[in-house]
């Protein structure tokens, strides 16, 4: 599935909601499908600067694929990890790199992650991107 397809997928899951209280529910749930970080790689260089709560990112080339594995400490930021993981896992770097993050404020979630959380998000999808970049540049 592409990043596009994805993405309209997740913008049709969060429309079925009527309210933001739903939404953040189903947010917590998607944290619990996590594709886990494995312990050896939940360390400090792992962990995703500028985000209130703790959050560790991991990625690696497969097939010539990022594949992520994330954790966090905190069940919101855990389902929100969980989202751009979706989008973005099993991907090329080049599509990571040029991939419309849109869906994003389609959802609303910007906007109703307070202003901490907010800044996490934006740091988990620099530190995705990052990772993309690297794979790239290899």
């Amino acid at each position: 599935m592409t990043i596009k397809e994805t993405q309209e997928e997740i913008i049709d899951e969060f429309s079925l909601f009527e309210d933001w209280m739903q939404r953040y529910e189903y947010i917590i749930e998607l944290g619990k499908t996590l594709p886990l970080i494995d312990a050896q790689y939940q360390v400090e260089e792992n962990l995703i600067k500028g985000c209130q709560s703790q959050v560790w990112l991991y990625a690696e080339m497969t097939n010539d694929k990022v594949v992520f594995t994330a954790n966090s400490d905190a069940i919101l930021t855990k389902g929100i990890i969980a989202i751009l993981i979706r989008v973005f896992s099993d991907q090329k770097p080049e599509d990571i790199l040029k991939a419309d993050l849109s869906f994003i404020d389609e959802i609303g979630l910007k906007e109703h992650l307070s202003p901490t959380r907010a800044n996490g998000l934006v740091s988990m999808i620099k530190q995705i991107r990052l990772y993309a970049l690297a794979f790239q540049a290899k």
